[in-house]
């Protein structure tokens, strides 16, 4: 029997190799390169689209707890980004196009995958995983909301500028990680003095916006991709404490804390090109140019890329996906990725590996696989399908979906510690 995957996103090629692994055929249906959605860029698989960061590395935090689980099980997007890896401190940050061209070029050799290019504008028959991705085609989600109803969600997802290296003024600038994490050269920090600070939120909150469409009212933006246009609003010192926060830094040039910073983080592992990060943006793309470049170390920034702003949906999962990820009314069918209202690109990516060894179970005739709610792939899980959540929300890997310790630890940082080791210790038994 084959298996058909939708989407060869993070989500999909991890579901497409579950399967492969355990010798299963799969049809992977990927509608680029004769389609593409709005956010998307290239032709290659598992392409990033917002930020190049997969969030913290250490065990002891809940973003390095989760990749540490899905190694376990081979991840594909994983591995990749291991080996692509360009400096962010404690992140792991990828060259976004050598991780994407390496996932692509694994899925392409797998022997039990084949590619099938072209839009898929209907559920396919049999044993099918859908991963298109909170961007699906509007044929497809036609037939997904067909399927299951009427329960799709949707929130307003954004993406940062970037810039050439080149073209920042390092007379206004400085490399260094916060309280010294990571390699000294890791991020680039723009510091703003008061007055500066000041001048830049004026004229933020005031900037114009690029139009929305297909929308009414104001938009439900997620607060994990909040516009920074949007979070200056809500008060003149929320970038302070927020993407702008200049704790754990000190400006050489000065000999102390900056008011302010905006850090940027490297896009490729060459350093030629960097992100603004935390700086997701839907003004328009002139007055990004404008505003942005009233940041002193920026004022002759040559964007590459402006920052845009994307409807994304994802499924009422709690209601609609058993706990093992298929569709409570078509066994058959099962949901992966960020569709399901798991929010991150690890997250999505674990949610294909979990689809993908669920849907070669069944074909399998062997057990679900639910990870205990103590690992945080579990937990995630857990999330997904809990039917006591009132309004349902996206969500990403977080130490508070964990069941607490027996024990009470007031420090945070050992009881994250003990949370990742006992999770580890039962994911493991699993493998």
């Amino acid at each position: 029997m084959r298996v058909t995957v939708i989407g060869a996103g993070l989500a999909g090629v991890e579901a497409a190799h579950q399967l492969s692994k355990r010798g299963i055929k799969v049809n992977l249906c990927e509608m680029k390169p004769q389609k593409r959605s709005l956010a998307h860029k290239t032709d290659l698989f598992a392409e990033l689209v917002c930020s190049n960061s997969l969030k913290a590395e250490r065990l002891n935090s809940a973003a390095g707890l989760l990749k540490a689980e899905m190694r376990l099980f081979d991840s594909v997007t994983v591995a990749a980004a291991y080996e692509t890896q360009v400096p962010a401190g404690g992140a792991l940050a990828v060259d976004r196009d050598k991780f994407s061209s390496l996932i692509t070029k694994r899925i392409l050799q797998d022997e039990n995958i084949t590619v099938i290019t072209g839009e898929v504008t209907k559920i396919p028959s049999g044993v099918v995983i859908i991963a298109a991705g909170p961007l699906m085609s509007q044929d497809l989600s036609r037939a997904v909301g067909k399927k299951i109803g009427e329960n799709f969600l949707s929130f307003y997802d954004a993406a940062a500028p970037i810039v050439t290296k080149d073209s920042i003024d390092f007379n206004s600038a400085f490399a260094a990680s916060r309280y010294e994490r990571g390699g000294e050269d890791d991020y680039i920090n723009c510091p703003l003095n008061k007055a500066e600070y000041e001048a830049f939120i004026k004229e933020l909150i005031s900037a114009e916006g690029a139009p929305l469409h297909d929308i009414d009212g104001t938009p439900d933006v997620y607060e994990g991709c909040m516009p920074v246009e949007i979070m200056a609003k809500r008060g003149e010192n929320t970038l302070r404490f927020g993407p702008m926060k200049p704790v754990g830094l000190v400006d050489p040039n000065t000999g102390h804390r900056p008011w302010a910073v905006v850090q940027l983080r490297k896009e490729n592992k060459e350093g030629t090109l960097f992100n603004l990060v935390g700086f997701q943006t839907n003004l328009k793309f002139g007055e990004q140019k404008r505003v942005f470049s009233m940041i002193p170390a920026l004022k002759d920034a040559e964007f590459v890329r402006y920052g845009v702003m994307h409807r994304n949906s994802f499924i009422n999962a709690p209601e609609v996906l058993n706990a093992n990820w298929s569709l409570k009314t078509d066994e058959n069918v099962f949901f992966a990725g960020q569709i399901t209202g798991v929010e991150g690109y690890m997250e999505s990516a674990a949610s294909g590996i979990l689809a993908g060894i669920n849907a070669a179970n069944m074909v399998l005739g062997e057990q679900p696989f639910i990870p205990s709610n103590l690992t945080m792939m579990g937990a995630l899980n857990a999330h997904i399908t809990d039917k006591t959540s009132k309004n349902y929300q996206p969500q990403g890997a977080a130490f508070g979906l964990l069941p607490p310790l027996d024990e009470i630890i007031k420090d945070k940082k050992e009881r994250y510690e003990k949370l990742a080791l006992r999770a580890m210790r039962e994911m493991e038994k699993n493998i």
